[in-house]
């Protein structure tokens, strides 16, 4: 198992383990406790400020934002009953295909 995907499954159960946890003793309960809008708004958020940090050129700001959406994504997926697994999976289908013939097949499935 590589390093990445261990910090990132430690992150996934730290988010599962402190979902249920008091809103006022965790971060990621009182973002839970908001529901799934609130969630999504702060994916948004932070994609929103990774892209203005990669626009102004600024290295350790956009791995600082990035690291926050990253974060926030696993909120959101958690928060939909996804597994990190279940992502990075698709991510190991995708290696090696180009880009290209990837938005094809999903287009030709109807989706974006």
């Amino acid at each position: 198992m590589s390093d990445a995907r261990e910090i990132l499954q430690q992150l996934a159960a730290t988010i599962e383990q402190r979902r249920s946890a008091p809103a006022d003793s965790s971060y990621v309960a009182k973002l839970h406790s908001k529901g799934l809008d609130a969630i999504l708004k702060k994916v948004g958020e932070e994609a929103t400020e990774a892209v203005i940090a990669a626009k102004g050129g600024e290295r350790q700001q956009l791995v600082y934002e990035t690291a926050d959406l990253w974060f926030h994504s696993l909120v959101m997926l958690n928060a939909s009953g996804i597994d990190i697994d279940e992502v990075l999976a698709e991510l190991q289908r995708r290696l090696g295909r180009s880009g290209l013939d990837e938005k094809a097949a999903r287009g030709q499935n109807g989706e974006n």
